[in-house]
C-alpha cells in the first residue's frame, strides 16, 4: 500500500524539479555554476532530500552534469547540441508516424488527431498578427503529444518526449515567447500545413510519406533558431534555454 508520505514526497520533488528547471532555464543560473544545496533547498522551500532527486532528473534530461568534486553544475550547449537535439526529436516524430500509418490508428484516435487539425486551424485570421496565438501554442503542444500516441507503443511515445525534453528541441520552444514577431506567426501558416499533411498520409497509410513531413516540420524549429541568432538576437533573451547556448 501506498503511504501518505510518499505522495508528499513524490509532491515535493515535482516541486523542486520545477523550480530548479525553472531557474536554469530562465538564465538565472550560468552555464558551469555549480549548484549550491542549501542555497536551493532554502530558495525553494524544501527538504534536501527530493532536491536531491530532482537534480539527480535533472541530470538525466541533460540539463545539469555532474562535476568531479561532487554535486552537479548547469550545462553549456554548443549550436550542434541545439541541431542534433532537434533533429533528434525529428527523427523521433517521423519514426512514430511511420509506425502510425503502416500499423493503423483505430477511429477514435484518428477522429481526435483530425479534431485537434480542425481547431488549429480556427486559430489564424486573414492578417497573422490576428490570430489567436495563445491558443495556437496550447493546441499545438496538443498535437504533438497525440502525434506521440499514434503508433500505439509506449516506448515510442516516450522516446519522443525524451527526444523533446530539452528546451530548445520542443515543438513549442519558440511559440511561447514570440507572439509579436511577425516572422515567427508567418511559419506557423507552414507548420499547419504540415500537421494537416502529416495526419493525411496517416490515415492513407503512406509511411514514408508520414515519415518525410514530421521530420520537415521539425526542421521548422531549426530555421526559427537560426533566424534568432542570425537576424534578431534581442529575442535570446525571451526563448527559454537560449541563455545555455554559446553561438
Amino acid at each position: 500500500m501506498r503511504r501518505a508520505t510518499d505522495g508528499k514526497r513524490d509532491s515535493q520533488t515535482f516541486k523542486a524539479l520545477l523550480g530548479v528547471r525553472d531557474l536554469v532555464l530562465g538564465g538565472r543560473v550560468a552555464p558551469g555554476e555549480r549548484l549550491s544545496e542549501a542555497a536551493l533547498a532554502e530558495r525553494l522551500g524544501i527538504s534536501r532530500t527530493p532536491l536531491r532527486a530532482a537534480l539527480a532528473r535533472l541530470e538525466q534530461e541533460g540539463l545539469l552534469e555532474q562535476i568531479p568534486s561532487g554535486g552537479y553544475a548547469v550545462r553549456a550547449f554548443s549550436m550542434t547540441d541545439v541541431f542534433d537535439a532537434i533533429e533528434l526529436r525529428g527523427v523521433m516524430e517521423g519514426t512514430a508516424a511511420r509506425l502510425a500509418a503502416e500499423r493503423g490508428v483505430i477511429p477514435a484516435k484518428m477522429k481526435a488527431i483530425q479534431q485537434l487539425v480542425a481547431e488549429l486551424d480556427k486559430c489564424f485570421r486573414d492578417r497573422p498578427e490576428d490570430m489567436l496565438f495563445d491558443q495556437y501554442v496550447e493546441l499545438n503542444a496538443e498535437f504533438h503529444t497525440a502525434l506521440a500516441e499514434l503508433s500505439g507503443s509506449e516506448m515510442m511515445r516516450r522516446e519522443v518526449e525524451r527526444a523533446g525534453r530539452l528546451p530548445f528541441a520542443s515543438p513549442s520552444a519558440f511559440l511561447e515567447k514570440q507572439e509579436d514577431v511577425l516572422a515567427f506567426r508567418l511559419s506557423l501558416v507552414r507548420a499547419q500545413w504540415q500537421h494537416r499533411e502529416i495526419v493525411a498520409a496517416i490515415e492513407m497509410r503512406e509511411g514514408s510519406r508520414a515519415e518525410a513531413l514530421a521530420r520537415e516540420h521539425a526542421r521548422l524549429a531549426r530555421q526559427n533558431m537560426e533566424f534568432v541568432l542570425g537576424e534578431d538576437r534581442s529575442l535570446i533573451s525571451r526563448v527559454p534555454g537560449l541563455a545555455l547556448v554559446s553561438a
